[in-house]
């Protein structure tokens, strides 16, 4: 599954818009990350804990919208955002991530591409 945060592929032609796909995820924070990334308020520098977190959810909704959009018939997303936002109140924190696109049929895409499964590369690659 091509996904593109462009309306076009150059050199491609669109010759089907299947329709809007979309995915959500919501992540609870655990209270030790929450406790930590206090810490990094403090003194300063990147929390890894929540980094983490957020690159797995990115991926699960990379992957969700993908399908989504291939159950359609579709063998691209063009358009595609992806949007965090952080939810808490009482000590309690959640992570949120929405993802829409627009699923389509670009013709002439290698079907290597097509079949490719919508996803990042793991941790550290």
């Amino acid at each position: 599954m091509l996904i593109l945060t462009t309306p076009i592929i150059e050199g491609y032609q669109i010759t089907e818009y299947v329709g809007l796909v979309t995915a959500k995820n919501v992540r609870a924070v655990n209270v030790i990350r929450d406790f930590l990334t206090s810490f990094r308020d403090i003194f300063g520098g990147r929390s890894g804990s929540y980094q983490e977190v957020m690159d797995e959810i990115q991926r699960e909704v990379i992957a969700e919208i993908g399908r989504e959009a291939s159950d359609m018939g579709a063998n691209a997303i063009i358009g595609f955002s992806l949007d965090f936002d952080n939810v808490g109140s009482k000590g309690k924190s959640l992570i949120m991530a929405f993802a829409k696109g627009t699923a389509v049929v670009i013709e002439g895409l290698p079907a290597s591409v097509a079949a490719a499964p919508p996803a990042l590369p793991p941790p550290g690659a």
